[in-house]
């Protein structure tokens, strides 16, 4: 097996990594600020269906909470992604990375202030940058595997 070295460039992988961990930050914010609003108390997760209908406030929180919890559940992959593509290709995977962070934050934003119909404006950039990560990666992987 290859022994891995870093690129030079490697410190820019590493801080659209970082990046991650301030839209994450920006994410709990949004969703404190509009439990708050909503009068939702914890440790209830969601508003039920019945008080979103009935409260705009209720049903931003649950928007709000929706879109946080879809960033937590593709976080470990975007970032093992990054930190995988950015071995081989480290300009690309930085850039990659920092476009889904920005976009994230796009979409944590869209949702909560107007529904889910909204969260497409960071959603589809999102998702390309994420689904070219995950194919750089593979590529990277299989690369050193294949190397003697």
């Amino acid at each position: 097996m290859a022994a891995v070295t870093v690129p030079a460039e490697y410190g820019y992988v590493l801080l659209a990594t970082v990046s991650t961990f301030f839209v994450n930050t920006y994410h709990v914010v949004l969703t404190s600020k509009h439990r708050k609003a909503s009068g939702i108390k914890y440790p209830v997760t969601y508003a039920t269906e019945e008080q979103a209908a009935k409260d705009p406030k209720a049903f931003a929180f649950n928007c709000a909470q929706r879109a946080h919890a879809n960033f937590t559940e593709t976080l470990t992959p975007a970032v093992g992604a990054i930190l995988i593509a950015g071995l081989r290709f480290p300009l690309a995977a930085a850039g990659l990375g920092a476009v889904w962070s920005v976009a994230r934050a796009a979409y944590a934003s869209g949702y909560a202030a107007y529904g889910p119909q909204a969260r497409q404006k960071g959603g589809i950039p999102s998702t390309i940058a994420l689904f070219s990560l995950y194919l750089t990666a593979a590529y990277s992987a299989i690369s050193f595997v294949l190397e003697k």
